[in-house]
């Protein structure tokens, strides 16, 4: 076997395409389930059992039920129902929903952790509850779970080649086209797996120096 850096060359084009679609669909499935998370762990908050109920249910089916399962269910389901997406956006949504899950959980941690005296204090100040949320807890609670949202970041991208079984070219779809076009695989195979871990690392560093910052 022998490396051809011409088939490297002839595979970047597709290749950067694929690394945009899979940056986009990284990026606003980060913010969906990050914004997502949070409602849900201000839900599961709420003195309502109707509401903590409900909640809990759907957030347990999505987390205990797999990614790739959710994908299909989206793409090829909701279109009998008439709701349809295109395939990025259905991957977007999929990806954002199924981690929203687990950064509920993190949000309820960080929450949680918001010492009681903080809680006593907007209370003595007569704050609104509102107030309370957005000046006294959220805040220090969204402080310490940066890091661990940023771990999740980590993971969803990781999980962006799934988005291939719903026909995106993200990466490893672009990939695998090119090496059934030209029959060559390890070029454009190693240059994916490669690119994975040059984003990958540097964004764990990252996470790793932040946390490290914010626990001072």
């Amino acid at each position: 076997m022998t490396w051809d850096w011409s088939a490297v060359g002839d595979f970047m084009p597709q290749f950067r395409n694929g690394l945009l679609i899979t940056l986009q669909a990284l990026v606003l499935g980060s913010l969906i389930s990050f914004a997502l998370g949070l409602v849900w762990a201000l839900l599961m908050r709420t003195p309502s059992r109707w509401v903590r109920w409900p909640v809990g249910v759907v957030t347990e089916f999505v987390r205990n039920t797999p990614l790739l399962v959710q994908l299909f269910f989206l793409f090829y389901v909701l279109p009998e129902w008439g709701v349809t997406f295109s395939a990025l956006t259905t991957g977007v949504v999929a990806i954002g929903l199924h981690y929203s899950t687990y950064t509920m959980q993190v949000y309820r941690a960080g929450i949680e952790a918001v010492p009681a005296g903080q809680w006593e204090a907007a209370t003595a100040l007569n704050l609104p509850r509102t107030r309370t949320w957005t000046a006294v807890v959220l805040p220090q609670a969204i402080r310490r779970v940066v890091p661990a949202l940023g771990n999740y970041v980590i993971s969803m991208l990781k999980d962006t080649p799934l988005l291939m079984a719903i026909t995106v070219l993200e990466m490893l779809g672009e990939a695998r086209l090119f090496s059934q076009e030209h029959f060559q695989f390890t070029e454009p195979l190693t240059v994916i797996g490669v690119a994975f871990i040059l984003i990958s690392y540097p964004a764990s560093l990252l996470m790793r120096a932040l946390e490290r910052r914010l626990v001072r």
